[in-house]
């Protein structure tokens, strides 16, 4: 990725990654397709347990998002003993807090549940569906977090041939379990269920192969504080402020109920779905923009950088404004796709035809911030929303940050040791010490002609990023070999 035409190689980074967001989101929306044929109130059920799944899917984040950045930054500096060590402690991790969050879910079902203050019959079913579904949020965690490492790894049409396989499964399955069998709402839990199940044992067994990604790595690793503050770090300002966002949507989604009933919460959860497809758009062409970044800023390769921010912008921008033309002008007719209810399409159409006035400017995401001569991406959305039978409220993206800014990160003081024995390669040595010489606090070199070799250590205060991709670089160059060693000291920058 950091050679060749920049505008294939993101339209082939981001179109896997979007595919797999959208059958992510077709779960979801394949159970209310069916569902809506039982009715709104099977619906309403079905959307408000949606919103929690939401809510996982954002934490979920923190590894997903976590495994693309460090492992990608990791491939583009030349480190697979880095790239693989963030791969096992993303793993580790997204086991972790899948198996509390899950648990946290199952038990204090009821209690959230009835936040949305639905009848009761309705509720006992939202109850029941999510218990279900909860005990298998380790398999959508872990899944994620394969999702993430095969993105960096610039390999994202595996997730997406396999977590097509599941939405396969799950089309196949709704039908069946709903109606065949006359299970209801819980066929659809039941469902979903089976088919994250099935797309985790594809991934365990893909990664477990013999070509699997990075040359295979350790799914479970006891844990070291060096490669977990680096992931939380990169990954925990996405997940929380996605997170957030779900919360302001849960009790948005309690209004439209207070107000519209289970009709109100269901044009509010469906709508949401189906208005996914924008940003789900966006976020693929925004994850797909990462990858190509932590690599080429790795590498050294500014320019591509900023020429696929200005690729990406385009992209993204056409396709809000396709999306806002056909919620304004055929919103009933894509809600009655999946709630059929005269009453249900009527009040959803109202939804998607106020919310499509956000899209063309929703879609466009991407912002550039500039520091230190480094490119960092940070996404930023600020949305009006109005919703049928409630205020507007204000819309945070999930996509706020994927690299953190400058200004949120913590320098690190470490020291190169370098072992020049090709002469030929000094000057080009000594042209990347000067690049990077704002970072160096001191440097010293010592001939030692019996071997006929330069020794040369380097006391470096940066950025974890600046460091790799110094050490990467130096490490390329012909007969020249590096190690860095870490100190505990760390600073804000």
């Amino acid at each position: 990725m950091t050679q060749g035409p920049i505008n294939r190689q993101l339209f082939t980074l981001a179109m896997p990654i979007m595919a797999t967001s959208f059958i992510q989101m077709a779960y979801s929306l394949t159970d209310m397709a069916w569902v809506g044929r039982l009715g709104s109130e099977s619906v309403a059920a079905v959307g408000a347990v949606g919103i929690l799944t939401w809510m996982s899917g954002s934490i979920a984040l923190l590894n997903k998002v976590g495994a693309e950045v460090s492992v990608g930054q990791s491939i583009g500096a030349r480190s697979e003993e880095d790239a693989r060590s963030f791969a096992s402690h993303n793993i580790t991790i997204a086991l972790l807090i899948s198996v509390c969050w899950g648990g946290l879910l199952f038990l204090f079902a009821r209690p959230i549940l009835n936040i949305f203050e639905l009848k009761q019959h309705i509720t006992d079913a939202a109850v029941t569906y999510l218990r279900i579904v909860s005990t298998g949020l380790p398999f959508v965690f872990l899944s994620a977090a394969f999702t993430g490492i095969y993105n960096a790894a610039g390999r994202s049409k595996i997730p997406f041939y396999i977590s097509g396989t599941g939405l396969v499964m799950n089309i196949l399955l709704d039908p069946l379990f709903i109606f065949g069998f006359g299970w209801g709402t819980v066929g659809a839990a039941l469902a979903t269920w089976l088919s994250e199940a099935m797309v985790f044992g594809i991934f365990v067994y893909k990664l477990r192969g013999k070509s699997a990604v990075l040359g295979g790595f350790s799914f479970l690793v006891r844990l070291k504080k060096k490669y977990t503050r680096r992931i939380f770090k990169l990954g925990l300002p996405v997940a929380t402020l996605n997170t957030l966002f779900a919360f302001v949507n849960m009790f948005l989604s309690r209004t439209a109920s207070e107000q519209g009933g289970h009709i109100g919460l269901m044009a509010f959860t469906t709508g949401g779905q189906i208005e996914a497809i924008t940003w789900n758009t966006s976020q693929g062409f925004s994850t797909g923009l990462s990858t190509f970044i932590a690599q080429n800023y790795a590498a050294g390769q500014k320019s591509r950088v900023k020429q696929a921010w200005h690729t990406t912008l385009w992209m993204t921008g056409v396709f809000g404004s396709l999306c806002s033309l056909l919620f304004i002008f055929f919103g009933s007719e894509v809600f009655s796709i999946f709630v059929p209810e005269a009453e249900a399409y009527r009040v959803g159409g109202d939804f998607l035809r106020i919310d499509g006035y956000s899209q063309m400017f929703m879609i466009l995401c991407v912002r550039r911030f500039c520091m230190k001569g480094a490119v960092h991406i940070v996404l930023q959305r600020f949305l009006h929303r109005s919703a049928v039978y409630i205020c507007t409220g204000l819309r945070l993206s999930e996509d706020a940050v994927i690299f953190i800014p400058r200004c949120f990160m913590q320098t690190r003081v470490a020291v190169m040791g370098i072992v020049v024995e090709n002469t030929d390669s000094v000057e080009r040595l000594n042209t990347l010490l000067h690049e990077y010489g704002s970072y160096i606090i001191g440097r010293m070199g010592i001939p030692y002609r019996a071997r006929n070799i330069n020794i040369v250590s380097i006391a470096i205060d940066a950025p974890q990023d600046v460091i790799s991709a110094l050490s990467g670089k130096i490490g390329n160059l012909d007969g020249i070999s590096v190690k860095t060693a870490y100190s505990n000291v760390q600073s804000d920058e």
